[in-house]
């Protein structure tokens, strides 16, 4: 059965306000929480964050719109802005920063994972895969910490769907920001699918960065501080990233058009998907919400642009995202994939034995590690708690995990506190030795 947004009214804007009972809702709790109702969760308030914030753009740039036309468009921000405060805190107290963290690079490594295994456009996907290996490899780092710290194992949150190894070290992520410019769609061919893909995957990654802009400094330990900082460095190459891969000659009115249909069909496929009954009635109202801002966001359109809506988004809604286990996939790009660089003309990827020598990225690399890289002490440190870094994944990929760390080590620009694969295999070897030596004395 096909469902076309603009042909449903949705609930109107005069009656979109709700009280403040109904803005706070009840969290879910943490230790029976679906992983993905968490991942939707995060998501969701990632694509209110992008609404409401583009919504102040529009309003502090469109000097030919209305007074009336321009109250509508604030009133939008202004409901959006309470939808965002109801996503976000239905995340529990209890939850601690690292917790949440875990769910937030669950969110980047399944999301990115989905997108990229259903985007048309061969180009986006290629963006879409590379920078999944660099959030897969967050979620590895932040799991290290997470067990030290509070004995969290990933499982606890991930809870089996994702796996936790390494990826792209993070340390080889920091870049020159002008090789993370991409080519942009064709705003005349590309397809809605391709459209609300990265517009999603987009809103995702800047809230990860803000996440941890306002909660990285919140623990004591100064090289967990430090990684936050690092990583959080990564998502603003991340936006940068994929931000440019929209065509920039699109029109503002193009653009709010495309916002509100993101946001429908992200709260549509939340809608299809959600197991938790009291955060489904969230997702059903929020979608009845975002359709009655697609009426008239569409009806701006119509009045400035004097053309049809479904020249820009077409007339079925799109899928953005299934949150359920990539594992299969990931795998694939990360066995192909993990040696792959930003390539010196801002266009494509090369593997990192390609790249020339004045590759504008290592003096970026060279600069920011001079001291040490944060991502990489948290092995050197979990060595001490464990014996080996903590892994999550079946034994195939397990056992690969030396192969695949040595495939993604640059030669160049490796801080000093780098973990080669040497060092990792012998910190394997002393786990599984120790492991055998507890299971005689049993």
């Amino acid at each position: 059965m096909t469902f076309n947004p603009l042909k449903e009214k949705g609930l109107p804007l005069e009656k979109q306000l709700r009280n403040w009972h109904q803005i706070v809702a009840k969290p879910y709790k943490k230790q029976k929480v679906d992983c993905y109702t968490r991942t939707r969760q995060i998501l969701m308030n990632g694509i209110e964050v992008e609404g409401w914030g583009f919504k102040h753009q529009f309003n502090r740039f469109m000097a030919e719109i209305d007074c009336e036309d321009r109250a509508n468009v604030s009133r939008i921000g202004r409901i959006e802005n309470q939808q965002q405060m109801t996503c976000n805190w239905l995340c529990p107290e209890d939850q601690s920063v690292l917790e949440t963290t875990l769910g937030y690079e669950q969110v980047a490594v399944d999301l990115t994972a989905w997108l990229a295994h259903n985007e048309p456009d061969k180009y986006v996907k290629e963006t879409f895969d590379f920078g999944l290996l660099e959030d897969f490899d967050h979620l590895y780092r932040y799991a290290q910490y997470a067990y030290m710290r509070e004995g969290i194992e990933p499982n606890d949150i991930v809870q089996g769907q994702t796996d936790v190894i390494i990826g792209r070290p993070t340390q080889h992520h920091h870049n020159c920001n002008g090789l993370r410019l991409r080519k942009h769609y064709d705003k005349n061919t590309a397809s809605p699918q391709t459209k609300v893909n990265i517009l999603t995957v987009l809103s995702g990654e800047q809230q990860t960065h803000n996440f941890y802009a306002e909660h990285g400094f919140m623990y004591g330990d100064h090289v967990l501080r430090e990684t936050y900082a690092e990583i959080k460095d990564v998502e603003e190459e991340h936006v940068t990233m994929y931000e440019s891969l929209i065509d920039p000659s699109e029109t503002m009115f193009e653009k709010l058009l495309i916002h509100e249909f993101t946001e429908v069909c992200n709260y549509y496929t939340c809608l299809e998907d959600e197991v938790d009954d009291e955060i489904k009635k969230y997702w059903e109202i929020f979608l009845d919400i975002e359709l009655g801002h697609l009426q008239t966001v569409s009806e701006l359109f119509k009045k400035y642009e004097k053309r049809d809506p479904e020249e820009v988004i077409g007339s079925e809604i799109v899928i953005p995202c299934r949150f359920e286990s990539q594992k299969t996939y990931v795998q694939k790009v990360l066995e192909k994939e993990i040696n792959k660089r930003l390539a010196p003309d801002g266009e494509y990827y090369n593997s990192y034995d390609e790249i020339p020598d004045d590759w504008a990225s290592y003096g970026v690399q060279k600069r920011v590690a001079e001291i040490s890289a944060p991502s990489e002490n948290c092995i050197n440190v979990v060595e001490f708690y464990h014996d080996r870094d903590i892994v999550e994944a079946n034994e195939h990929l397990k056992n690969k995990e030396v192969i695949l760390l040595e495939k993604g080590l640059q030669k160049r620009e490796v801080a000093y506190n780098t973990v080669y694969p040497d060092k990792l295999q012998k910190m394997i070897k002393k786990h599984d030795s120790r492991k055998e030596e507890k299971g005689k004395l049993i």
